[in-house]
C-alpha cells in the first residue's frame, strides 16, 4: 500500500517576494517581478531585463561565509543563500524537530553557481599570458591556490544540497536533480516516491538557481530565446500571447517539507496539501525544443494521472510550464488537448512565469507552491500580459486577473531543456485558508 504524502511546510525566495505571504500576495494580484537588471551594468548586453530577487536578506540566519578551516573561508553564492533561506522558512513553518531531521532525505533541483565562475576568472587572470597560456605552477605556488580550488568546487550544482544537509544534520539520502527547467519538479517527485514507498517519513524537496548573470544572459540571447522588451520590462513575459517574443530569465529558490500523512497528523502538523501523482519522460528529440507533437509532455502528464488514479475530468487547474516562447506554449497547449480531450477547454490554465520570470531549476518548486496556495485559497493566479491570444493557444489561460474557483486537484507541468518532462499532481489539504 502506498503511503500518503503531506506537504507540511513551505519556503520561497523569488522575484515577487521572499516569503510565502509576499509571494502569494504578488501573484494573486498580477504583480510582475521583471525589472531592469540591477546586479551589474547590463548596458552592453543584448538583453537588459530579468526576474531578479530584490530585498533579499539573510536576517542573521544564513552565514555569508563558509569556513573550510582556520585560515580559509568563502562567501556563499546567491543560489546557496536562497536555498538556505527557503529551507529555514519551510522547516520553521513545518515545526520539525532535530530528531525527525536526522533521518530525513533531501532532494534539490539546482544548477551551477555563476557567482563562482566570475570569481574564478578573476583569480586566474594574473596567471594567463598573452598567448592564453595559464602558468599553473605559478598559480598553485601563489597564496591563492587554495582559494582557487575551493571556488572551483563550490561552483558545482551539488553544493547547495551538500551544505543544507551539513547545516541541518540530514543523514538520509541526499540527491541533486540536474534536469534544467524540470529539476525541482523532479526533486519533488522523487521525494514523494520515497515517502510513498516507506523509505523515509520526512523529505525536504525543492530547488534553487540564479540565471541572471551576464554569461546566462549572453548565452540565451545567442539562442534567440529571450524577450527584448526593455522599455516596459514588467510586460516582457507574456505566455500564450500572439505578440510574445521570448522568455525572461529569473532566479530564486523554494523548499517543501513532505511527510508521511499519518505521522504529520499525529504530531498536529498543518497539512497544506497532499502530493498524489508524479510522471516523468524524455522527448529524445532536441536539446532546445519540445517535440512538435508534445509526445514527452503527454507521456509525463498521463503517467502522473495514472500514478494518482485520477481521471482527466477531476483536474480543476493546470499550472503551466508556460515560458512565453512560441515552441513551448503551443506544444504545451497541444499536450493538454491530447490528454484532456473534450475537458481541455473547461480546465483553467495559467503561467506564473508571466510574473516571476523563468527561474529554471527553481521554477518547478515555485509553481508547485503557487498550485498549493491556489488550492488553499481557492483562487487561480493569472497569466498577466495576455492581451492578444495566439490562435494556436486556445485554452482558458486566466488572463490578467486572478479568479475564484472551487477545485480539489491541480496539475503542475515542467518541461526542461534536453527534453526532460515532469508532471506533478497535488490535492487540496486540510486547511481552508493559508493566509
Amino acid at each position: 500500500m502506498k503511503k500518503r504524502v503531506a506537504v507540511t511546510g513551505m519556503g520561497i525566495v523569488s522575484s515577487v517576494g521572499c516569503t510565502i505571504e509576499k509571494f502569494w500576495e504578488s501573484i494573486a494580484n498580477g504583480v510582475s517581478g521583471v525589472k531592469s537588471i540591477s546586479q551589474y551594468n547590463a548596458g552592453g548586453l543584448p538583453v537588459k531585463i530579468a526576474g531578479e530577487v530584490k530585498d533579499f536578506s539573510c536576517n542573521g540566519n544564513c552565514e555569508k561565509l563558509y569556513k573550510f578551516n582556520e585560515t580559509l573561508s568563502i562567501a556563499y553564492d546567491r543560489r546557496t543563500l536562497f536555498a538556505i533561506s527557503a529551507t529555514e522558512q519551510a522547516l520553521k513553518d513545518a515545526g520539525l524537530n532535530e530528531n525527525l531531521l536526522a533521518d530525513a532525505n533531501l532532494y534539490l533541483g539546482a544548477g551551477e553557481g555563476q557567482n563562482c565562475v566570475e570569481l574564478i576568472s578573476k583569480l586566474l587572470t594574473p596567471y594567463i599570458n598573452n598567448e592564453n597560456y595559464c602558468d599553473e605552477a605559478k598559480l598553485f605556488d601563489s597564496k591563492y591556490a587554495g582559494e582557487f580550488a575551493i571556488h572551483d568546487q563550490m561552483m558545482e550544482a551539488t553544493i547547495p544540497a551538500s551544505l543544507i544537509a551539513k547545516r541541518y544534520g540530514i543523514c538520509g539520502e541526499v540527491m541533486t536533480s540536474l534536469t534544467a527547467c524540470a529539476a525541482s519538479s523532479q526533486a519533488i517527485g522523487e521525494a514523494m516516491l520515497r515517502v510513498q514507498n516507506g523509505e523515509c517519513t520526512v523529505a525536504l524537496a525543492g530547488g534553487t538557481h540564479t540565471m541572471t548573470a551576464a554569461l546566462d544572459v549572453i548565452g540565451f540571447s545567442k539562442l534567440s530565446a529571450l524577450s527584448k522588451c526593455f522599455d516596459k520590462p514588467e510586460r516582457a513575459s507574456r505566455p500564450f500571447d500572439l505578440n510574445r517574443n521570448g522568455f525572461v530569465l529569473g532566479e530564486g529558490a523554494g523548499m517543501l517539507i513532505l511527510e508521511e500523512f499519518e505521522q504529520a497528523k499525529k504530531r498536529g502538523a498543518t497539512i497544506y496539501a497532499e502530493l498524489i501523482g508524479y510522471g516523468a519522460s524524455s522527448d529524445a528529440y532536441r536539446v532546445t525544443d519540445m517535440h512538435p507533437e508534445a509526445i514527452g509532455a503527454v507521456a509525463a502528464i498521463e503517467s502522473a494521472l495514472n500514478s494518482a488514479g485520477i481521471q482527466p475530468k477531476e483536474i480543476g487547474y493546470v499550472n503551466a510550464h508556460g515560458t512565453s516562447t512560441l515552441e513551448n506554449d503551443r506544444s504545451e497547449t497541444k499536450a493538454l488537448h491530447k490528454v484532456f480531450g473534450k475537458y481541455a477547454s473547461e480546465i483553467p490554465v495559467s503561467s506564473i512565469k508571466s510574473m516571476t520570470g523563468h527561474a529554471v531549476a527553481a521554477a518547478g518548486v515555485m509553481e508547485m507552491i503557487a498550485s498549493i496556495l491556489a488550492l488553499s485559497e481557492q483562487v487561480l493566479p493569472p497569466t498577466i500580459n495576455l492581451e492578444t491570444p495566439d490562435p494556436e493557444c486556445d485554452l482558458d489561460y486566466v488572463p490578467n486577473f486572478a479568479r475564484a474557483k472551487n477545485f480539489d486537484v491541480a496539475l503542475s507541468n515542467s518541461f526542461g531543456f534536453g527534453g526532460q518532462n515532469v508532471a506533478l499532481l497535488v490535492r487540496k489539504g486540510e486547511v481552508n485558508k493559508f493566509l
